[in-house]
């Protein structure tokens, strides 16, 4: 072998040798980060307090309500919360002294987280409880018309014509699409109006 080819042979191990250690010294890339989960929104606190406190929002339980679960949160919304819970229960005056705390032009606020609960127990065809939630709707926020709705109807079911009567007639001042809502408002009207006083019927559900 000549001088020639060891000068090329040495040449090749060292240039193999080279990369080898550049490969080894190479630190390995990193695997690719994994995308988090999209994170869902934690309940308001207002929101998280209700739900705790909605097993005792009854009028057996109520009364014990502070025994079980923290004070509602020092908010507008926590005051209507906490005023819903009683109005559940039937409890209505202790429901209002809870609004009443609140500040005045912030009661209409507390009084439509009441509404909200109470809506579906109006659905459900409670008319006494139903009623009764209303009307605390109606003190605090006068021109909630589904509230007034509401009221008219569950009042006329019971009987109380003359309330009937005040609430379905606001409901039509603030509220004038032509559907079901409007139909059921004018029918029991029509019926108030007349002298001979019809039995009571429940109206088919507008929705």
């Amino acid at each position: 072998m000549t001088r020639t080819h060891y000068t090329i042979a040495w040449s090749y191990v060292l240039l193999c040798a080279l990369f080898i250690g550049r490969a080894m010294s190479a630190k390995p890339s990193p695997a690719p980060a994994r995308l988090a989960p999209p994170s869902v929104p934690p309940p308001t606190s207002e929101v998280a307090w209700f739900r705790q406190a909605k097993p005792y929002c009854n009028s057996v339980e109520v009364q014990t309500l502070s025994q079980h679960v923290p004070p509602a949160p020092a908010t507008t919304t926590g005051a209507g919360y906490h005023a819903a819970c009683f109005a559940l229960a039937g409890r209505i005056a202790d429901a209002r002294q809870i609004i009443d705390r609140v500040r005045p032009g912030e009661r209409a606020q507390a009084a439509g987280v009441v509404f909200d609960v109470g809506h579906p127990v109006a659905d459900a065809g409670d008319d006494r409880s139903a009623g009764a939630i209303m009307e605390l709707v109606i003190d605090y926020w006068p021109t909630n018309y589904m509230a007034l709705y509401h009221a008219g109807m569950v009042e006329y079911m019971l009987g109380q014509r003359k309330l009937a009567r005040r609430n379905l007639e606001e409901f039509l001042k603030y509220y004038q699409q032509p559907d079901g809502w409007t139909a059921n408002a004018r029918a029991v009207l029509k019926r108030l109006d007349s002298p001979v006083e019809a039995p009571l019927e429940r109206l088919p559900d507008p929705r």
